[in-house]
């Protein structure tokens, strides 16, 4: 198959500068941001490690998050525990469950952004 991955992620929102803003400060995502040992940044890319990613649609009638949303965004992190606390630290509300966990899928916990999109944080099982 020709495809390689994912080359990006495009939505609407009410205003993108502001949104574009707070996924950088908060979750490091976004044009001029880079994981952990993946290079350079530049001003139109965030550079990401590779690993897996689910493509995965969902009955119309899903809950697993707001019926006036059309996607939820999943987040690989690598220290599911510090980030939650970062983001609790400023003031962001993140709803943690244990039966979200499993230890062969991972850690789980789920926040919004300033626009109301769920954002899934995910944390892989240690290899």
């Amino acid at each position: 198959m020709p495809v390689l991955g994912i080359g990006g992620l495009f939505f609407r929102a009410a205003d993108p500068d502001a949104l574009n803003t707070w996924y950088r400060e908060h979750l490091g995502v976004g044009a001029g941001c880079a994981a952990e040992d993946t290079g350079p940044v530049d001003e139109w890319s965030w550079n990401t490690q590779g690993g897996p990613v689910v493509f995965s649609p969902f009955k119309a009638a899903t809950d697993y998050w707001a019926a006036d949303k059309q996607y939820m965004l999943n987040l690989r992190v690598s220290d599911i525990d510090g980030l939650i606390a970062s983001l609790t630290a400023s003031g962001i509300e993140v709803i943690t469950k244990p039966e979200w966990n499993d230890p062969s899928i991972g850690k789980f916990a789920r926040t919004h952004d300033p626009e109301g999109n769920a954002i899934e944080l995910w944390e892989p099982p240690a290899a």
